[in-house]
Formats: structure tokens, sequence, C-alpha cells
């Protein structure tokens, strides 16, 4: 490879701070091994030097180029794994489960249990039992919530978890029948603290490195060089950490620690000890490209599953839903985790518990920590404020206001709640840092999908549906590619070395065969994906 690259005849995106509608699209750049050396105009003097000296000229035939994507919310690992399990994801009913996993467990007489992905609560009615899966197959079968908060086990899968302990330990997530005996679903810290890290357990090392593998090739195929991991654990890092000492990363990773909830004050605090341990030996001065940044906190569920903690009770219930995590709780933890240099990062769902994370981080008297909120899919009008004015990011997955994905949220939300869904647009008027991610595998892991998403609330899964709620509250295409790159890169203090087509930053970018208009976002493709000036992907089409 030259030492120096030009890349002419390409329209690459340079936004400014007051052009949020009209891009300034530079038709120039030049790479100098792993950095950006100059971004400007073909006739400029520092490309006519670079020509001279030799350098490689590639003809990108006014293609456009965009930093390389960030996804800001990702569980990498379980995404990998995702890729090994049957989806279910496109069954509209109880039948087609059944047929699918029957149609599965008969190609694979080899595996030891059937794992399964992607149930949509809404197929079923809500119903979740054991009896509507035992009659399938023998083997222990797993079937896992699209949003991952829950699974649905037959009983030859609830016979081989503790369920005992499981109900001890949180027993309002067990679903039970009159007798105490389980029904079959196991939801939130149920979920999170027993059943995925038991299914972990039973990954061959084979499948752990496949999963590796195997995600980051998706990713990088999808135009993304750089991932923000949200629910790491050390099963997981072990694995990115070994697959980087053998083959090394072909992006950047950086994770928030997992902490699960504790009733048991010490036993909490003996988790945010594991997770500083763990940032201050993985620091991002240290090591930028596979780093532990912080801590993440579950704090409430979904709305699917009527699991997120509302100020006004789902509308099939009279009861109001309590977080996941006690205020108190969230506090004490974020003050520890903050006191130790760490950044946080909050599931927050419901507007209840947003209140309570942005609370623990204002208390906490960080503002310049760049701590972050997940989801915020129902905040109020004046936390979606807050956010800017305390320094807090906007983590948000706009493919989850797909109306396929949230189709069935005005069923289950009251009509003040249904005026708050996805207040993206006023999470950027307040001044808060916006960075969109997807939260693969809860939903897919392509870029720009997401990004139609964001600018239209239209469907990029069945483009025929009706808009989502609150379409005024979408991006523009400017404001969601630079929510995709640079506020990616900010939220993890990244931007002074990635997330944007600067001069001295590393050549970490993508590029598209689309115009920049949101009708071709459906239709754009990844032509080719570039990080710190390395080609790693080629599209094979002509």
């Amino acid at each position: 490879m030259a030492e120096k690259i030009i890349l002419v005849n390409g329209c690459f995106f340079t936004p400014t701070s007051d052009s949020e509608d009209d891009p300034r699209f530079c038709d120039c750049m030049v790479i100098e091994d792993s950095k950006i050396i100059h971004v400007g105009k073909e006739s400029d003097g520092a490309v006519h030097s670079a020509w001279q000296k030799g350098a490689e000229i590639i003809n990108l035939e006014d293609r456009v180029v965009v930093p390389g994507f960030i996804d800001s919310h990702v569980h990498l690992f379980d995404f990998g794994l995702s890729l090994q399990k049957l989806d279910i994801s496109t069954c509209e009913s109880l039948e087609q489960i059944r047929q699918a996993v029957s149609t599965y467990a008969k190609l694979h007489p080899e595996l030891p249990r059937l794992l399964c992905r992607g149930w949509r609560q809404h197929t079923t009615d809500g119903l979740a039992l054991a009896s509507m899966l035992d009659d399938i197959d023998p083997r222990p079968t797993f079937i896992e919530a699209l949003d991952c908060h829950s699974s649905w086990c037959n009983t030859a899968a609830l016979n081989e978890l503790p369920i005992d302990k499981i109900k001890k330990a949180c027993g309002d997530n067990v679903t039970c029948d009159s007798n105490g005996k389980p029904t079959g679903l196991l939801a939130e810290i149920a979920q999170f603290g027993f059943v995925m890290p038991h299914i972990a357990t039973t990954y061959p090392s084979e499948a752990k490195h496949t999963a590796v593998k195997k995600g980051l090739e998706a990713y990088t195929k999808a135009g993304y060089t750089g991932v923000i991991d949200m629910a790491m654990d050390a099963n997981s890092w072990a694995a990115f950490e070994l697959y980087r000492d053998t083959y090394g990363l072909p992006m950047h990773i950086s994770a928030h620690w997992f902490i699960h909830y504790e009733e048991d004050e010490k036993l909490l605090l003996q988790h945010v000890d594991e997770a500083i341990a763990m940032h201050n030996k993985y620091h991002p001065s240290k090591s930028p490209d596979l780093c532990v940044l912080g801590v993440k906190l579950i704090c409430d569920g979904v709305i699917d599953g009527c699991t997120a903690a509302l100020s006004h009770p789902y509308s099939e219930g009279e009861k109001l839903v309590d977080p996941i995590w006690p205020k108190h709780a969230i506090e004490l933890v974020v003050k520890k985790a903050i006191d130790a240099g760490l950044q946080c990062a909050i599931h927050a769902i419901g507007d209840v518990t947003i209140t309570h994370a942005i609370d623990a981080i204002a208390n906490a008297k960080s503002p310049n920590g760049r701590h972050r909120i997940e989801h915020l899919e129902l905040a109020s009008e004046e936390d979606a404020k807050r956010l800017g004015q305390l320094g807090i990011t906007a983590s948000i997955q706009p493919v989850h206001s797909d109306p396929v994905i949230s189709g069935a949220f005005p069923k289950h939300l009251q009509e003040y709640l249904q005026k708050r869904i996805f207040p993206y647009r006023e999470f950027l008027d307040g001044g808060a840092n916006v960075a969109i991610g997807t939260d693969a595998p809860t939903a897919r892991h392509y870029a720009l999908p997401n990004l139609y998403n964001a600018t239209t609330r239209k469907s990029a899964l069945e483009p025929s549906l009706p808009v989502s709620p609150n379409a005024h509250n979408v991006l523009t295409l400017s404001q969601a590619v630079t929510a995709a790159t640079y506020g990616a890169a900010y939220s993890r203090f990244a931007e002074t070395w990635t997330g944007s087509l600067k001069r001295g930053l590393r050549a970490d970018f993508v590029v598209l065969d689309t115009a920049w208009t949101l009708e071709s976002l459906l239709e754009a493709k990844v032509y080719q994906t570039w990080a710190g000036g390395n080609k790693l992907y080629q599209a094979n089409y002509k």
C-alpha cells in the first residue's frame, strides 16, 4: 500500500454547527498511514504535493463518504451468539413459532438444547407457557424475547435452571401458577442475572470464538469502525481479549461493565469494585481500542413487556410498575462509580426511571463526566431539557421506533404517555449530545436503516406501515449521521481521535453508494469500510 492515498471524486461529509440541513461536502481526502492529513478540494496544494510524491489515487466515483459508524449501544458478544440461534422474529403467531422450532429441532439433532431469539410478545398475546413448547422436542428450549429482557422456556429448560434460587432472589420476575410453580416466563433480573449467565456457560470455546469473529465481520461489513458495548461481563471480556491477542481487532471496542442489581448493598458495591478494577486495568488512556469506560445499570424493563416504570399504569392494568433499581440504589452506585472516575450508563425507558437516573447523575455532581442515559423512550418534556443542562448524553436507538417494533406501544400506553414517545429532537434542541446505536441483538445492527428510522419515523422493515407517533421529533439526516459518528465518539471521550473527517484524526470512514436524501437510505449500500487507514471491507457488487 502507498504511504499516502488520495481519495478523489467523493462527497465527504464535513458538517458545520450552523448548517444542519445543508451540510458542507468536500470532494477530496488524503490519508497517510493511519491518519487523515487533508480534507478539502482536489485542487488544494496539499493534494498536489501528495500526488507529486507518488501517492496512490482512488476514484470514488461520486460516492458519499462519512466517518466510520460507531454503534453507541450494542451487546456485541450476545450479537455474535445470536447469529447461532434460531431467529423467529418474523413469526406472527404461536403456530408459526411452533413450526419454526419444530423444523429447527429436526434439522439439528446434534444440539444439546434449542436456543431461539426474536420472540415478539404480542404474537402470542403475551402468553409464554412451557406447555406451549413441551410437545415439540424433549431438549431444553429457550426462546429469548426480541428485547432480550425475558425468556420463554419449556419444562426441560426450567428444570436445568436453579429455579428455587431465582425465585428467592427475584420471585416477581418468575411467572408462576396459583401453586407457585413456574409456568415458563422469566424476565428482567431473572433473565439478566440467571438465564443469560446460565446459557453463556453452555457455549464451548469454539462457539465463543465464532461469536466474536462473526460479530466483528458483520459489523465491519455494515460500515462500523467502532462500538460501545453496553453490558460487558467477565465471560464476554475474556472472549474479546483472547481474540485481540490472537488475531487483532478490526475496530475499537469500549465497554460499560454490567452491574447486576442486588438488594444487599455490600454485594452491590462489590460489583462496582469489580468494574472499577477493570476500568483501572483497561483504562481508555492505556488501551483505547479495547477498554472499560464505566458501569451499566439496567434500571427498568421495556414497554412491550409492561416492565418499564411509568408514571401512569399500563392500559392493561391498574397498578404502577416499579423500577428494577430503587432510587437510593441508583444513587449509591452512581456516586461510587463517578467518584472513582468511571462513566455511568443507565438503562431508563419509562418516565419514572428516567427522572431517577437524571437525579442520580445530577446529585453526583459530575457535569463533565459525559454520563449517559440509554433508550429514553418516554422522557418528560422537563427531563428532555435537563439532559443538556447536565451534560448527559442521550443514547438513542431509533430502530426501536420502527412501527414494526413499537407498533404495540399505543395498546400499552395511556394517551398522555403516547405523546412522549421517542422525543429525540427535544434532546438535541435542549443541548444534549445525542449518540445513536442499535441495541443489537434486540434489533438489526445495520446503520443505514437505523438512520432512516431516526429521520422519518417510518418503518425500514415494512415501509408501507403508517408513521410512528410524534414524527415532529425526527432528526435531520445531518443530525442523525453526526449522532451515529461524532456523537458516539464524543460520548466516550474519543472525539479527539475519531468520529469526524478531520485532519489529524484516525482514518476511520465508510464509503456509501447513496444519495444524500432520506428516501435513498433504504436502498443505500456500504461500498467500503476503512479503519486506521486500512480498507477492511470491499463490496463485491457492480
